[in-house]
């Protein structure tokens, strides 16, 4: 950490009860929370063997946040204490009343006697111990201080002891007034808001550089493991502006106000605060000394490289572009072989945006490898597994490329890329529509426990890789019709990544998009309307695409065709190959319902090649059942049933509950097709076999609430019973067909001209 600009200290000074004592370069002053919590040490080591084992377990764990941590009230202090040990809390009170109460001489014996401490053979503290340290710390803090600075010191003891004494009165007739049902419940919410959250903790005048220091890591690791326990935005920047305004020069100060910004997506403020931390690193000569006169242009470089970063999160590319240029030429004059390194993986990010090149990518990976930086290869070993994905490169090549890196994460220990090569994983086997794998790796990451030591309480994946693959668990659970499931997931993200937090957008999206399918599932079309605009806000391709749906389901056709024509064309200029593949099965859609049936086939066909170009299985199997339908259309229900064995297998395995109904019923519809050139004997038989695959369909269909659909299989099957001559069973089927017409509206389209 940078040093504590000292020349502020030079003057003892009294800030709300702090008395600061940094004169001839002591850093730390004594103030009455640390006088108590000399007290708790004094009385610790009186009670000696009088303390339990679990005890004193409880105490020791309790020591180190509060030596580090900031100042905190007498009355939070208590309680922090009985919860550990209650005799020793009171003996603490009872030390400090006879202090605060007494006379000065009282606490200046005090001091004399903390000496003690160090004193025989055997001492109770050892002077290299955190606890030694924070006594000697202490004594030379307080021997430093003058007549004067002693009596304010005293007195700023006695108005902390009287605060206290004051909010226990306040407490006691509180307590007289509250029946016992509310007391009960004030007493369980102050339990659980517990005694050392860092949103309880106000930096109430200047911080020492210790407490300083504690504070400002402590929160930069909750803001990586668990953004949840760190202190909102809003207080997290008032309290830096607090550190920052008694030392404009704290330069990890600024780092973190950096840091907080990027949380709220404020782009000046955070480019405001990086400049700053550079510029104090510069200005201090922590960079210099550390890396003699080398220093000064490596945090030029640095500054510059991390400037192109933030231009690039924000989607500033010419800016992010220029901020790059210069971080390379300062790094070539520099001959840094590390900093080129990360310039040249920034570089492809970059060139990404405007075309695809694989060239950067492998060699930024070849030399990072030779250059020991074992983090930066893996990141480019998972950039590049993820763009051949994009380009269709065969699964098992990629598992190979994703194990070799994995090799790299365990023997350095990487937690957080292990973390990130699962995900991805997930992720390719969900492109791939092998939902059952993509399941596989989402548990398996869930089950994982962090390499990375956290506090206690602390979440210990709240990462961007852990929000990934609980959105697809969450997409993957209602896909299969378990919504109540989905709901229980979304909420877990909802209270693990608040709404403010920089990975809330990635389950906003999902949650949309369930409730949307929901929505068009129950045909419910105007709801569904009204949520396209929150998908167009997360993700513009989405909310195009789901738009066109919606117009589709509500019959305006010509709506719905320019507006797929539209995203067709800006998704093959973006080589967005999976959506490309959707846009045209809807767009077949739309030509059967204007019952241009053969316009359907090249559309068609020209899906299925796209599909198995890419590797797309399951969306070429959803291609394939499409023509099926398009064949039972243009007469050849045989042919249709033919390739339907060719595409069954893997929606049925793999598949949506809601396609795997409509596969079923397709094999119905042509099953029934078929049968008018058989036998009477072999006609009836395939009759029953396509009520039984009726059957199968309206189970599926009735999992996800797709009324719709069931009126259809209802009326298709009403049909057949009749044909077999099964008064009851059609009749049946008759009754609920209508109770589901008279529920639904009809939009007039024939019934065969409708594969989903």
């Amino acid at each position: 950490m940078a040093s504590v600009h000292e020349s502020l200290y030079f003057n003892p000074m009294l800030t709300n009860g702090v008395v600061h004592a940094n004169v001839f370069g002591v850093r730390d002053w004594v103030t009455p929370h640390k006088m108590a919590l000399l007290v708790l040490l004094s009385e610790l080591g009186r009670a000696g063997a009088q303390l339990g084992l679990l005890e004193r377990r409880r105490l020791n764990r309790l020591l180190l946040p509060l030596l580090q941590g900031p100042d905190m009230a007498l009355s939070r202090l208590r309680k922090a204490i009985e919860e550990c040990c209650p005799h020793l809390a009171s003996s603490v009170h009872i030390r400090l009343k006879l202090m605060a109460e007494g006379e000065l001489k009282d606490m200046e014996q005090f001091f004399d006697d903390l000496s003690d401490s160090f004193s025989g053979t055997e001492p109770e503290v050892h002077k290299t111990s955190v606890v030694g340290l924070f006594l000697r710390h202490m004594i030379l803090a307080y021997n430093k201080l003058s007549f004067s600075q002693v009596y304010k010191l005293y007195t700023a003891l006695q108005q902390y002891f009287q605060k206290d004494e004051k909010k226990d009165g306040a407490d006691e007739n509180e307590m007289e007034l509250t029946n016992p049902e509310e007391l009960d419940g004030k007493m369980e919410k102050e339990e659980l808001d517990g005694p050392l959250r860092e949103e309880e903790i106000a930096c109430s005048g200047p911080l020492s550089q210790k407490q300083a220091e504690y504070f400002l890591s402590q929160q930069a690791s909750l803001l990586k493991n668990d953004e949840t326990k760190a202190l909102a935005p809003a207080s997290l920047q008032k309290e830096l502006n607090n550190l920052l305004k008694f030392n404009p020069d704290f330069a990890e100060a600024h780092y973190l106000s950096y840091l907080n910004n990027l949380r709220v997506q404020d782009v000046f403020s955070s480019t405001h605060s990086l400049l700053h931390y550079f510029d104090r690193l510069i200005l201090t000569g922590a960079e210099s000394k550390s890396n003699g006169d080398e220093g000064y242009g490596r945090s030029l470089r640095y500054a510059a490289l991390n400037l192109a970063a933030l231009h690039c999160r924000f989607g500033h590319y010419q800016q992010a572009e220029l901020a790059l240029q210069e971080a390379i030429r300062i790094a070539q004059e520099s001959n840094d072989h590390v900093c080129l390194q990360h310039c040249l993986s920034w570089l492809y990010i970059l060139e990404q945006k405007i075309f695809d090149s694989c060239v950067l990518l492998e060699h930024s990976v070849n030399k990072s490898l030779h250059f020991g930086l074992p983090y930066l290869a893996s990141l480019g070993i998972q950039s590049l597994v993820q763009q051949r994905a994009f380009a269709g490169k065969a699964a098992n090549k990629l598992m190979d490329a994703l194990k070799d890196s994995d090799l790299l994460h365990w023997k350095h220990s990487l937690s957080e890329l292990i973390d990130i090569s699962i995900a991805q994983k997930t992720a390719i086997w969900r492109l791939y529509g092998r939902s059952t794998m993509a399941l596989q790796q989402a548990q398996t990451l869930l089950s994982m426990n962090s390499l990375e030591a956290v506090n206690v309480g602390v979440q210990q994946n709240n990462t961007e890789s852990f929000a990934v693959v609980l959105c697809h668990l969450a997409e993957l659970h209602a896909e299969q019709g378990y919504f109540a499931a989905a709901s229980e997931i979304l909420k877990h993200l909802k209270e693990r990544f608040p709404p403010n937090s920089q990975h809330a957008q990635l389950w906003m999206l999902f949650d949309q998009k369930i409730q949307f399918e929901r929505a068009m599932n129950d045909g419910r079309y105007h709801v569904a309307d009204s949520l396209v605009a929150g998908i167009t806000a997360l993700n513009s391709i989405e909310g195009v695409y789901r738009k066109a749906i919606v117009l589709k389901a509500q019959n305006q056709m010509s709506e719905a065709h320019k507006l797929l024509q539209k995203l067709l064309i800006h998704c093959q200029k973006i080589k967005n190959t999976e959506m490309v593949i959707r846009v045209l099965l809807s767009i077949a859609e739309l030509y059967w319902r204007s019952s241009c049936h053969t316009i359907a086939l090249p559309v068609l066909l020209q899906a299925l090649a796209l599909a198995r170009e890419y590797s797309l299985q399951y969306l070429a199997s959803e291609t394939v059942l499409n023509l099926a339908f398009s064949q039972l259309i243009l007469g050849i229900p045989e042919q249709a049933l033919n390739i339907l064995h060719m595409a069954i297998e893997p929606v049925l395995a793999h598949g949506a509950v809601l396609d795997k109904g409509c596969a079923m019923f397709l094999v119905a519809k042509c099953q029934v097709a078929s049968a008018a050139s058989y036998t009477p004997q072999k006609k009836i038989e395939a009759l029953e076999s396509a009520i039984l695959n009726l059957n199968e369909a309206k189970t599926y269909f009735a999992k996800v609430d797709c009324k719709e659909q069931l009126r259809d299989v209802l009326y298709f099957q009403a049909r057949l019973f009749h044909t077999l001559g099964k008064t009851q069973e059609r009749n049946k089927c008759a009754m609920l067909f209508r109770q589901l017409h008279q529920e639904l509206p009809a939009h007039g389209v024939p019934l065969i001209n409708a594969f989903k």
